[in-house]
């Protein structure tokens, strides 16, 4: 469990607080309201003293101050933007793999002679860039995958002789189904190791995915942070990386915990954009030993849920489906299919509506709004309840 008193960062937290101090005013005006002056950070208990910066704030500071809300130094050379739910737009920092994922991939020996199936997003969100810079850092022949296209995935699985796999776990089952649907030579099925995140992994799901990849390890990290914790052991909970201060904070006083549960708060060593004490949301315990280990991610601060890797809040949902014609009531529901996330729109239509169209104005609404891909059922009527509502069991 780490100590609260003395830590391996503190000189490397002091540093980049000076440097970030004289480079982002934003930043300098944070350690002022809460009291601080640079020189006042000697390590990292002194960091205790600065609120927790919130998805929230960082949202309401990027639309005061667009794109980045000021967090970002003059001088940083930003190599490209993402965009998350909110929205929340991430830079992609000049260097070798900004994130830190390389950590996670070697801990799992993916090396040059690998070939490497990255099936993360490449648009708008960050994933797929974060697993590429890091494959790219380790050596790695990428194939960007993306997310679709099985059957062009699993012919590119036979014939490039792909030996890695980066994505979440629900779509490494359907790229094994998919393979073995398509006829395709088991021979020449060659993945025996696989990185996956951004959804849970029940030991069920494991135990169906390392039939055919013997190595299936869990990482966690954030669109804001990088790499936050990886595995180097089946369940044996998430190793923190080394260039990352990581802390489980008290929800309440926002004080960092050496048991217990609480927040995962995040600051990173970069002057150049000072993402100090910011909240991931999530919520995570230290386990009992010698090396900091995350015990995972044990649920949500507030009402966000993670659908499919992508975060879904209620204000989002009311920003998109608020105006649409046609429309009485509606709720999303997400639920677990064959372990892969189901999101389904029930929708009561306006007395006198064409159901057909409402249905289609509202998938259409939750695809180009939401970014996902949902169900829409029409009812009669809808009993109280929340706007979204989370049915999913991971036992």
């Amino acid at each position: 469990m780490p100590d609260n008193t003395t830590h391996p960062l503190d000189h490397r937290v002091a540093a980049m607080v000076r440097n970030a101090a004289a480079r982002v005013p934003v930043f300098a005006d944070r350690l002022r309201a809460a009291g601080l002056s640079p020189d006042d950070v000697r390590g990292v208990a002194d960091l205790d003293a600065l609120p927790i910066l919130t998805k929230d704030d960082v949202l309401a500071l990027q639309r005061e101050r667009p794109p980045y809300g000021g967090l970002l130094a003059a001088d940083a050379t930003v190599r490209r933007a993402f965009q998350s739910p909110g929205p929340i737009y991430e830079p992609q920092l000049d260097g070798a793999d900004p994130w830190r994922w390389r950590e996670a991939l070697a801990a799992t020996r993916f090396a040059s002679a690998d070939v490497l199936l990255n099936c993360f997003g490449y648009h708008l969100s960050p994933a797929g860039a974060m697993f590429e810079e890091a494959a790219l850092a380790v050596g790695c022949t990428v194939v960007p995958g993306g997310v679709g296209n099985l059957d062009l995935q699993a012919q590119a699985v036979a014939d490039l002789g792909v030996t890695t796999y980066t994505g979440l776990p629900s779509y490494l089952k359907a790229l094994i189904e998919r393979y073995d649907e398509s006829g395709l030579d088991p021979a020449r099925w060659r993945i025996a190791k696989a990185i996956v995140t951004a959804e849970p992994l029940p030991d069920s799901l494991r135990a169906v995915l390392t039939e055919r990849v013997p190595v299936v390890r869990m990482a966690y990290g954030t669109a804001e942070a990088g790499l936050l914790g990886y595995e180097t052991e089946p369940a044996g909970g998430l190793v923190v990386p080394a260039d990352v201060l990581v802390q489980v904070c008290d929800l309440d006083s926002g004080k960092p915990l050496a048991d217990g549960e609480g927040q995962v708060v995040v600051t990173l060593l970069r002057p150049d954009y000072p993402l100090v004490r910011f909240g991931t949301g999530d919520l995570s315990a230290w386990l009992p030993g010698d090396i900091p280990r995350l015990a995972g991610v044990l649920g949500r601060v507030g009402a966000a849920v993670k659908v499919r890797g992508m975060f879904l809040h209620p204000r989002q949902i009311e920003a998109v489906m608020g105006d649409l014609r046609g429309v009485a009531s509606y709720r999303f529901v997400v639920d677990r299919v064959e372990h892969r996330d189901e999101l389904r729109c029930q929708v009561v239509p306006d007395s006198g509506a064409a159901a057909d169209q409402v249905a289609a104005e509202v998938r259409d609404r939750i695809r180009s709004g939401l970014r996902f891909a949902a169900d829409v059922e029409l009812v009669d009527d809808l009993a109280e309840g929340p706007l979204l509502a989370d049915r999913r069991r991971w036992d």
